[in-house]
C-alpha cells in the first residue's frame, strides 16, 4: 500500500485550486523544481506552515494528514491566498515572500576548495512589500549568513543578509555580495579608473582595502553575486537588570 505523503497532498491541493506548480512556484518565489521536489520528496518542516497558510489548511495535516484539513473550522470550502484573473495568477501585497538560504560549502567531500550553493533546509520570510518598494523581483534574491566581522559594526557576525542578484552592475560605496574563488564575501564597493574594483570593509581598522586589477578579477573567479538590500542583526548581549 502506497504512504501518502505530504508532497502527495500538496499535489493534490494545488490540482484542486487549478493552479499549476510553475504558477505556485513563481508566487511562493521559488524555482519550479523546487515544487516538482517537495511533490515527490515531501515539503521540508521548514516550509510546511507557509505553504499550509497560503493554501488555508492546517499544518499538521499537509505533514502527516492527521487531524483535520482546514484550520478553525474554515471548510469544506478552501480559500487560497492564490487569486486568478483571466489566467493570471497574483497575490495579496501583504503576502510574505519565501526566500532560499545559500551558503559557502566544499565543492566535494573532503574538499579545501568552496564554492557557493542552496541551502535547502533553510529559508526566511521577508515582506512582498518591502522587495515592491525597492523594486526586486522576488526569484532574484537569495539569503545567507554573514561569516566574520569585517563588516561591523554595520553587519554583524551572524547576522542574516538578503541579496538581490538583479542588481550586479557596481554603484560607488553600495554593498555587495562576493563570490572570490569560491568564497564568499560582503563588502562596500568602488570603481576605479582602470577596469579595477575596491573592496572596502566597514571595520577597516583591521580590514584595509583591497585594489584588484580587470587581470586580478578574472585570474582570481571574483564575481558580484548582488547587491546587499536587507540584513538582521542579533544583540549580542541581553542588557542585566539590577533589582
Amino acid at each position: 500500500m502506497k504512504i501518502i505523503s505530504s508532497g502527495d497532498r500538496f499535489r493534490a491541493l494545488l490540482k484542486e485550486a487549478n493552479i499549476r506548480s510553475v504558477d505556485f512556484a513563481r508566487l511562493y518565489g521559488v524555482k519550479s523544481q523546487h515544487v516538482n521536489n517537495w511533490f515527490n520528496r515531501g515539503i521540508p518542516p521548514g516550509r510546511i506552515h507557509n505553504i499550509a497558510r497560503m493554501l488555508t489548511v492546517s499544518p499538521e495535516w499537509l505533514a502527516s494528514g492527521k487531524g483535520p484539513q482546514t484550520p478553525l473550522g474554515l471548510g469544506p470550502g478552501i480559500t487560497y491566498d492564490a487569486a486568478e484573473t483571466q489566467g493570471i495568477y497574483s497575490v495579496p501585497e501583504t503576502l510574505d515572500i519565501e526566500l532560499p538560504f545559500h551558503k559557502e560549502a566544499p565543492i566535494a567531500p573532503g574538499e579545501t576548495t568552496t564554492h557557493i550553493i542552496e541551502d535547502p533546509d533553510q529559508s526566511i520570510r521577508l515582506p512582498r512589500s518591502h522587495l515592491d518598494s525597492l523594486d526586486i523581483n522576488p526569484n532574484d534574491v537569495i539569503c545567507i549568513t554573514m561569516v566574520g566581522d569585517s563588516m561591523a559594526e554595520r553587519i554583524e557576525d551572524g547576522s542574516t543578509v538578503a541579496i538581490d542578484r538583479g542588481l550586479t552592475q557596481v554603484v560607488d560605496g553600495q554593498i555587495y555580495a562576493l563570490e572570490h574563488d569560491g568564497m564568499l564575501r560582503i563588502k562596500y564597493l568602488h570603481r576605479i579608473p582602470g577596469n579595477r574594483l575596491r573592496l572596502r570593509s566597514q571595520n577597516s581598522a583591521a580590514y584595509p582595502d583591497e585594489v584588484f586589477s580587470a587581470e586580478q578579477i578574472e585570474a582570481q573567479n571574483i564575481r558580484v553575486i548582488g547587491w546587499v538590500f536587507w540584513w538582521s542583526t542579533l544583540s549580542k548581549k541581553r542588557p542585566q537588570v539590577f533589582d
